[in-house]
């Protein structure tokens, strides 16, 4: 009989942001970042205001990760009066740090990495800086968790 593969928890820290446009001219102002594997929960970070072309935010998560899950989506979003405006995502297959036994990301060293954005239109807008690495079992990072 096959072995169930079992859910994960990584430990996510959403870094910063550069080029990011709200459309072709403008500055991003209230921009946050949503990070979901695959499922309902989510981590979402504070929101801020573009300085020079580079959002920082520095904000660490832990995030589980379904046994079923394949990737790792990171949406930009803006929220603009009442609404709120997809800006760019970037959809990351979780084979990219991962492997079956877990070898590539390790508890106590991060993988810093950097992935461009698509709009919806399919477009590139920006890049996302983010670390990763297995998360210690028993901790609790993310308070802004919540379902959608």
């Amino acid at each position: 009989m096959e072995e169930k593969p079992k859910s994960r928890t990584l430990e996510i820290t959403v870094i910063s942001g550069e080029s990011i446009r709200m459309d072709r001219s403008s500055v991003a102002e209230n921009v946050y970042v949503v990070v979901r594997a695959e499922c309902l929960n989510c981590c979402t970070t504070k929101m801020m205001n573009e300085d020079g072309g580079l959002l920082a935010w520095n904000e660490k998560f832990l995030l589980d990760i379904p046994s079923r899950a394949t990737s790792i989506t990171f949406e930009v979003q803006c929220k603009k009066y009442k609404d709120v405006r997809p800006i760019g995502v970037a959809r990351i297959a979780l084979s990219d740090f991962l492997s079956g036994n877990n070898n590539i990301v390790l508890e106590s060293v991060p993988q810093m990495l950097c992935y461009g954005l698509r709009n919806w239109e399919g477009q590139r807008n920006g890049v996302i800086h983010f670390s990763v690495k297995m998360a210690t079992p028993g901790h609790n990072l993310c308070p802004e968790t919540k379902e959608v």
